[in-house]
């Protein structure tokens, strides 16, 4: 089915800028314009990858996929940075690209840095992924996992970030000093 009035009242989202809309503003002008199906969909779709069935939807199913791999992939790099063994199981399907992104993530400065980069590479598999067809109810999950990136980027403040990052880097630096403490 296409959605051809949905779609085209909707403004461009562009990642960089505010959002045009909340995403529950979005959902909620979508569901009354999606057929049941598709509306069932939209509301199980989450920047979370989920093991819950998308009912036969390609686009769900491979964002699940492309986010799974990335996470892994995210898990993978900081474990070795750690040495520590990963003990996830490996992806059926891997992508290069999750991969990619979560090594250029792992090698940025700061923890902001390697969210946005992250970020892009998410908006970058949503847009590969949901085709051509503007009209197409990809587009309509696309449109909504966008507006969630550009929410989630919304969210990040730095002072807040990096006050909690002072914290976390002091509490760590006082366990180890009492880990060692302990051993003599």
């Amino acid at each position: 089915m296409a959605y051809y009035y949905l779609m085209a009242q909707l403004p461009s989202l562009i990642y960089e800028q505010k959002p045009p809309m909340s995403s529950c503003e979005f959902k909620e002008l979508a569901i009354s314009q999606l057929n049941k199906n598709d509306a069932a969909l939209l509301n199980c779709l989450s920047l979370e990858p989920s093991a819950e069935a998308a009912n036969g939807c390609k686009f769900i199913s491979n964002w699940r996929v492309w986010e799974y791999n990335l996470r892994y992939s995210l898990a993978k790099e900081r474990a070795m940075k750690l040495n520590r063994d990963v003990s996830a199981a490996e992806p059926q399907v891997y992508h290069m690209d999750a991969a990619a992104a979560a090594s250029k993530a792992s090698d940025e400065f700061s923890p902001l840095d390697g969210e946005n980069v992250i970020d892009k590479a998410r908006w970058n598999a949503i847009d590969s992924m949901a085709g051509m067809d503007y009209f197409h109810r990809n587009t309509v999950f696309a449109y909504y996992l966008k507006l969630l990136l550009i929410e989630r980027r919304e969210a990040f403040n730095t002072e807040k970030g990096f006050a909690e990052y002072k914290s976390l880097y002091a509490s760590i630096l006082e366990s180890a000093q009492n880990s060692l403490g302990e051993t003599k």
